[in-house]
């Protein structure tokens, strides 16, 4: 067999796909250079390990489930200044997730919530860490599903495995007796194990009327708000700021008849094609 399939067979049994890849290339350059054996088995260890590492992340970003891209460095600051942007620079850190420490963030809808929990999770990923994302219906459901399949067991299983759960939108719907207990189970299981980031549109105060039980809600808040970052991000929403400040469009009447027998004949519809020749602009039907 020829040597160089025999290793290349070797490096796929080992699972080291981009020694395969970039052997001949590193072993060209070394001879180039005219290194030694250590150091061609060097660099190839070393790109074996840069190319690992952004495989694993990701891998983990994808098993996150985030919604969409968000970046810490695409957050406007500064439509939102009640947020600290210290504060959250240095939650993206991640220390609050060795620690097992949960973060909150309360606001109106708009005012950029979900973009820096989105931001969150994904430095976390980046730094290793197993990270979902739901939002909170989508965590009932999932649970109410779990209880229906007999998977409960599973569900709280996949949970203890995260380092970090992001929950996005309580309190925007009710949950009902049931989804409050779903819920209560979750943070109890959480509890000192794995962190937690939660977005919500409502103060404390009015978590009561989300649970629909005082009693309840008050021993959720006592396990989530033991050890918690509270981000108040107040002020109007940036996306409804935005579109009040955009410029309006002028709308364009339509030429009249008379106007469009002035055309010239590049900008008279009528003298776009000739017959039988569709337009450039008509869609396929």
């Amino acid at each position: 067999m020829d040597s160089n399939i025999l290793l290349e067979t070797y490096l796929k049994q080992l699972k080291l796909p981009t020694f395969s890849k970039e052997y001949r290339r590193v072993a060209r350059q070394c001879a180039k250079e005219k290194c030694g054996y250590e150091p061609f088995l060097q660099q190839l260890t070393e790109l074996e390990v840069q190319h690992r590492r952004i495989r694993t992340m990701q891998r983990r970003m994808k098993e996150a489930s985030f919604p969409a891209e968000k970046e810490l460095a695409d957050f406007n600051f500064t439509a939102i200044p009640t947020i600290n942007k210290k504060r959250i620079i240095d939650l993206a850190k991640g220390d609050y997730i060795r620690r097992r420490e949960c973060v909150v963030m309360i606001g109106q809808p708009g005012t950029g919530k979900t973009h820096l929990a989105i931001s969150l999770g994904r430095e976390a990923c980046r730094q290793g860490k197993r990270v979902k994302f739901f939002t909170a219906t989508g965590l009932v459901t999932a649970y109410a599903e779990a209880r229906d399949e007999r998977t409960v067991q599973k569900l709280e299983r996949f949970i203890e495995q995260r380092d970090l759960i992001i929950v996005d939108e309580l309190g925007y719907i009710p949950l009902g007796r049931l989804g409050a207990e779903n819920l209560f189970g979750f943070f109890s299981k959480c509890y000192e194990r794995t962190s937690v980031i939660v977005t919500s549109n409502l103060p404390f105060s009015a978590w009561p009327e989300v649970f629909g039980d005082e009693r309840l809600t008050g021993a959720l808040l006592d396990r989530l708000t033991h050890r918690v970052h509270v981000i108040e991000a107040a002020g109007e929403s940036y996306r409804l700021s935005n579109h009040k400040h955009a410029p309006a469009e002028k709308l364009k009447s339509p030429p009249s008849a008379d106007e469009n027998e002035n055309l010239e004949p590049e900008d008279n519809p009528k003298c776009d094609q000739p017959h039988g020749t569709p337009s450039q602009n008509q869609e396929a039907v």
